[in-house]
């Protein structure tokens, strides 16, 4: 299962943007999501690296493993999980 989130509508409303970025971080933590695709578009890269001053901020840089920024479409970012499985037996 991967969540996607699609900023381009919201683009220039800063409040809906860090409520929509909290939103689905939320989201893929309470439904254990590998991934999260967060798609702030091209343009000048300003919504970009909203985006990833957002991620990199402590608390939120907590919740997740890896930040990937796709380098065949700069348009878009994977936010990466790691879960705990059980534990194995030796």
């Amino acid at each position: 299962m991967k969540l996607s989130l699609d900023l381009h509508d919201i683009y220039n409303r800063g409040a809906d943007i860090d409520r929509a970025l909290r939103s689905v971080m939320d989201e893929a933590l309470a439904k254990k999501a590998p991934v999260v695709e967060i798609i702030p578009g091209k343009g000048s890269g300003a919504l970009k690296k909203r985006v990833l001053r957002f991620l990199y901020q402590k608390e939120i840089r907590a919740l997740y493993h890896r930040v990937e920024k796709d380098v065949d479409n700069h348009g878009r970012i994977f936010v990466h999980f790691r879960w705990k499985g059980p534990a194995r037996r030796r």
